[in-house]
This record gives structure tokens, C-alpha cells and sequence, in this order.
């Protein structure tokens, strides 16, 4: 459901004032869950079918039919990263840095080590073309900081959650400020520009930061949030137009280098259209085409597509590596794809379900004691209530009205050691009763 939509070319309703308070629609988009899936799909054949991997023939000749459009199942990958840039900024509207943080490791850390642990598992006791990485290794891998480290990855696939990892530290900065749509688009066209420069200079950390390469998926899947959230308007087109250009033309690049890979000749026209595709539908999905999909299966196979995004690389590799000489190639990578996802519906239910909530309870009671303890840090001493009663003087002070004390020997006003006593209250009246006066004759 979109809320304070705007005709197209005029501002959204609260663009003007910024509102930082105000909160998303949380109710799941049901179209989400099923590119989720279609994403997920298009790398697991991308891998089975067009990568190599574990097959020792030639894949057109194995799949002569599904060969060629399993080849473009890389791209599924910048399907991923437009539909984060979508839901990370739909999710974290009207929220803090703290709570983001929390949901970003409640859903990146309990899969990722598990899988960690399974693939390592398979890969040392079904021997075949893959090596066990070193245990040095396998620590690093379960900070998810490998590729900056320097270090190998359990999986090929894992290098796209250093790219998602380095979008929420970006994002980060919007979300401290408080997301709104100006911060939002703000924060695309700097993203953007810094991504433009970066592009045309040597590779140096700063450029490794803002993804050159990958950074175009991610702000249309932003521009098409603020779409869904607000309606369309020309400057949003004109982002999405931007980023799909752009993507396009680095997306040539990785085919490119994919055609090593497959080892046969795909054309780069089907690239655009892939991605053409995607952003058509993205689109559709902004606009409202698809809110009637809401099949009651579609939640559940979001859930999957995480899990087996990351079982399904050397687990299907081995199983290939060592049965493709006895069981049909079709039979094998459909037997295998039912095997990873009924793994990752378990891995789902028994693994990452219960340690996300008990994640999520830690990291919210950490949180709230570094809340609690900065508010304590801040508190100001107690401001005494009623009357105070004044310290006696000092001698020779006297009651009202006798003579000023001489300069200099009052307290200092400005110093912030001193404090000022008032002088000592007159001693009380004597009791005897008054002396008449005497009435002259």
C-alpha cells in the first residue's frame, strides 16, 4: 500500500518539511518474495548449468537447450542488489542506527554460518575438486570480511555480501540523520558522483567503498522505493534512467569476463535485455502493477532464497563431481536443486529462526544499556526544592543595613570556585515586654 502518493512532476508531500518520524508501510510486497526466488534460481543454473563446476563434458553439449539462457544467470545478482536498495530503505524508514544494525546481522549472520559450517563439512568428507580451505581461514570467513582481509572465500558467491555489507555502511549515514525522501535522493546523487570519479581513477580504497561497478543496482532499487512511497515524479525517472544506462554499460564488463567462464560464445545483447526486464518489472513494482500477487507460498520462498544462495555453489558441485557418470545430467541438477532447497526450508526453520530471535533480544538489551548508561552520564545533579537556609557570615559581617563591607572583601562573582554566602540573619528580638512612654503634662 502506497501512502502520500503525488502526481507525477510535483514534490512529495513531506520532501519539503524532511520528517524524520514518520514510518514506513511494513506489510510484506509479495512480488519482493518471488524475484527474490527468480534471482536465487538464476544463480543456482547460472553455476549447474553454464559455470562448469563440476562437469567434466561440455555444458552446451550436456544442456544444449538450457545452456545459453543460464548463462545469463549472473545477473541475477544485480537483480539482488536492486530489490536490497528497495527493501533496506523501505525497512528502515522512521528508524534508528541501532535498530538497523540489529536487523541487518539478525538476517546476514545465522544462514552465513551455518552454511559456513555445512559447506566446509561436505567439501571434507565428499573429496573432489575443491580444497578445504585452512581453519585461519574459516575464521575469517565467519566475519564476513574475507575479501577485504585478503583472504579466501569458503564460497565464489559470498563476494556479494561484502557488496551488500559496504550499502548498509553507506546507508548507515542516512539512516543516523533520519531517512527522508531529500536525504534519500541526496544521498543517491553524491553515491553517484563519488562512483563516477572513482570510476576514471586508480583503484584505491575510497574507490573499493562506493562500488563503481555494482552502485547503479543499488540506487535504482532506492529511486524505486521513493516511487512506491511517493509516485512517480521526473526526477526519480531521471535517476532510474541514470543508473540503468549505467549499470548496462558496467554490466558489459562482467560479461566480458563470464565468457571465460562458460566457455562459449553468449551475445552481450542479451544482457540488456535481462536488465531491461528487470527494471521494467522493478518499475511495476513501484507503480502498483503487481499488488494483487499475494500468493500465501510467496513468504516462505523469499525465506528460502538466502539459505540457498549460500549452500548451493560447492554442494552442488561435489554432488556432480561425483555421481555424473552414473545419474543423468538433468536428473542430477534436479535432484540436487530439490536437495538444497529442502536443506535451506531447514536451515530456515531450525537454525536461522530461532538464532535471529534470540540475536535480536541480545543486541536489543546491549543497546538499551548503552542507552541507559549515556543517559545516566548526562543526568544533572538534583536542583534542591523549598527555602535554603543561609550559612552564618563571616565575623564582623553584621545585620542589614550596617556599613558595606569595603571592596574586594565580598565574594567573587565570577569565579566558578566561590560560592556566594548570604550574610547571617539578625539575632531575634528580646521577649521582655515593651517600656511605656511617658506622657508629658
Amino acid at each position: 500500500m502506497r501512502i502520500g502518493k503525488a502526481s507525477a512532476g510535483s514534490k512529495p508531500a513531506d520532501a519539503p518539511r524532511g520528517s524524520v518520524g514518520q514510518q514506513a508501510p511494513r506489510g510484506r510486497i509479495g512480488i519482493l518474495d518471488g524475484l527474490r526466488l527468480c534471482a536465487a534460481l538464476m544463480v543456482v543454473l547460472y553455476h549447474y548449468v553454464a559455470f562448469g563446476g563440476g562437469w567434466e563434458g561440455s555444458q552446451a553439449q550436456l544442456f544444449p537447450v538450457l545452456f545459453r539462457p543460464s548463462a545469463y544467470g549472473w545477473l541475477g545478482v544485480e537483480l539482488f542488489f536492486m530489490i536490497s536498495g528497495f527493501v533496506i530503505c523501505m525497512s528502515s524508514w522512521g528508524r534508528s542506527v541501532s535498530h538497523f544494525f540489529t536487523s541487518r546481522v539478525i538476517r546476514l549472520f545465522p544462514a552465513y554460518w551455518l552454511a559456513i559450517a555445512v559447506t566446509t563439512a561436505v567439501v571434507f568428507f565428499m573429496p573432489g575438486g575443491i580444497t578445504p580451505l585452512p581453519w585461519r581461514d574459516l575464521l575469517v570467513n565467519l566475519t564476513m570480511l574475507q575479501r577485504p582481509m585478503g583472504v579466501d572465500e569458503v564460497e565464489g558467491v559470498y563476494w556479494t555480501l561484502w557488496a551488500e555489507m559496504r550499502f548498509y555502511l553507506l546507508f548507515a549515514l542516512v539512516v543516523w540523520r533520519g531517512v527522508t525522501y531529500r536525504r534519500v535522493v541526496v544521498f543517491c546523487c553524491v553515491w553517484a558522483t563519488a562512483a563516477v570519479v572513482a570510476k576514471r581513477g586508480e583503484a584505491n580504497p575510497i574507490s573499493d567503498l562506493v562500488m563503481a561497478q555494482d552502485c547503479w543496482f543499488f540506487i535504482a532499487g532506492l529511486a524505486f522505493y521513493l516511487m512506491y512511497r511517493f509516485g512517480q515524479n521526473l526526477l526519480l525517472w531521471g535517476m532510474i534512467a541514470f543508473c540503468f544506462a549505467m549499470g548496462n554499460y558496467t554490466a558489459m564488463a562482467t560479461w566480458r569476463a563470464t565468457l571465460d567462464n562458460v566457455g562459449h560464445n553468449v551475445p552481450g545483447w542479451g544482457v540488456a535485455v535481462v536488465l531491461t526486464v528487470f527494471f521494467v518489472t522493478m518499475a511495476g513494482v513501484a507503480l502498483g502493477w503487481f499488488r494483487r500477487v499475494d500468493w500465501r507460498w510467496l513468504p516462505t520462498a523469499g525465506a528460502l532464497t538466502y539459505p540457498l544462495y549460500l549452500l548451493h555453489e560447492s554442494i552442488g558441485w561435489e554432488v556432480f563431481h561425483r555421481y555424473q557418470y552414473t545419474v543423468n545430467q538433468w536428473v542430477l541438477v534436479g535432484g540436487t536443486l530439490a536437495g538444497v532447497l529442502v536443506l535451506s526450508y531447514l536451515v530456515h526453520r531450525l537454525v536461522e529462526k530461532p538464532m535471529s530471535k534470540r540475536l535480536k533480544t541480545g543486541l536489543t538489551k546491549a543497546f538499551d544499556q548503552i542507552r541507559a548508561e549515556g543517559a545516566t552520564h548526562h543526568e544533572r545533579p538534583p536542583t534542591p526544592v523549598g527555602p535554603v537556609r543561609p550559612e552564618p557570615g563571616p565575623p564582623g559581617s553584621g545585620p542589614p543595613g550596617s556599613a558595606p563591607l569595603p571592596q574586594g572583601s565580598g565574594p567573587d562573582l565570577d569565579s566558578p570556585t566561590r560560592t556566594l554566602r548570604l550574610p547571617a540573619a539578625p539575632p531575634p528580638a528580646s521577649a521582655a515586654p515593651p517600656r511605656s512612654r511617658p506622657v508629658s503634662g
